[in-house]
């Protein structure tokens, strides 16, 4: 099998659901020979690397440790899932405090065993500010770390295939941008069905109101349906992010990334995004009135959960994060 690099990616809660469906992705699609998996779940992540030892990759050098300094050392690729999962009637922030504590824990080790490390995707919630907490503590550039929030535009561009009966690819311009959460703003006026505006396809605005509630409710549906919080999805899409950085195909849905220009300062949120080789950059949005207002909200709430992270004494006051973090 021909990889796309022979550098170390560094699977963090490899244990897990979302973490060995990504180990079996980046496997699948050829990225790395070299590829560690990191748990402090023992017995789950010796389970983890016998099933993949299994599947037989060819050339494939699978390891496995519980152990930080063994696991970060010398990677330059880095995709964490390492938090704690979301359960029914949970919120993404619900899951604030704890997951921000592990956050902080993984950007320190980051600092302390692989600083140069190429790129780093953080997928575990609320992942707009345990991304945020990440990067601060990892002293990373902010192009070198990104959260997950593609799930949110792939479910409102499934969300309109389903409505209009045509396949997922043919819904274009379909994005979220903002928080990854229930503040999230949801972007249509660029949407085009197979071609067609979506402004001419006669969507009512109460259906449309309808598919905004549910792609925002997406995740909380999947634990309704399947009895835990969504795996697969996440999985696949942060190992395309940790593909594109490897020099695969680049990434163009929105990612979270560390914003501090114009109105929108010291958060990590959704935007327009491209990731490559040089890692992840962001345009500002384009949409409606109404969008940038949803937008506008949804960076307060960002605002909001920052500061309480900082109250929290998890990250410093941002006037003090330059200390933490030359790059910021």
């Amino acid at each position: 099998m021909k990889f796309l690099t022979d550098e170390k990616l560094l699977i963090v809660g490899a244990a897990g659901m979302i973490g060995s469906n990504m180990v079996q992705t980046a496997c699948m699609l050829g990225l790395t020979p070299n590829i560690c998996l990191y748990d402090i779940f023992e017995p789950g992540l010796k389970g983890v690397l016998a099933e993949m030892d299994h599947c037989a990759f060819p050339g494939v050098n699978l390891t496995a440790t519980i152990d930080p300094a063994v696991a970060f050392k010398d990677a330059k690729y880095i995709v964490s899932a390492g938090g704690a999962p979301r359960k029914e009637g949970m919120t993404r922030e619900d899951l604030l405090k704890g997951n921000c504590q592990i956050a902080a824990e993984f950007g320190d080790n980051i600092k302390k065993y692989c600083p140069d490390a190429k790129f780093v995707v953080v997928i575990f919630n609320p992942a707009d500010v345990t991304a945020l907490t990440a990067l601060i503590h990892s002293g990373l550039k902010p192009s070198q770390l990104t959260s997950l929030a593609a799930l949110d535009s792939t479910r409102l561009q499934e969300a309109l295939a389903q409505e209009f009966g045509v396949q997922q690819c043919k819904v274009t311009g379909a994005y979220t941008y903002g928080g990854h959460g229930e503040a999230m703003a949801v972007f249509a006026s660029q949407v085009k069905i197979d071609g067609k505006p979506l402004a001419e396809m006669g969507l009512s605005a109460e259906r449309f109101a309808e598919i905004k509630h549910n792609t925002i409710q997406g995740g909380s549906n999947i634990i309704k349906l399947r009895g835990r919080s969504s795996f697969q999805s996440p999985a696949y899409q942060a190992v395309k992010m940790i593909e594109a950085a490897m020099g695969g195909e680049v990434f163009t849905w929105p990612a979270g990334t560390y914003v501090n220009e114009g109105k929108y300062k010291n958060v990590m949120m959704a935007m327009p995004t491209t990731i490559d080789t040089t890692g992840c950059h962001f345009t500002s949005p384009k949409g409606s009135a109404e969008e940038m207002a949803a937008l506008d909200a949804s960076y307060e709430h960002l605002v909001k959960m920052r500061d309480e992270i900082v109250s929290l004494d998890i990250v410093p006051a941002v006037a003090e994060w330059t200390k933490e973090n030359p790059n910021l």
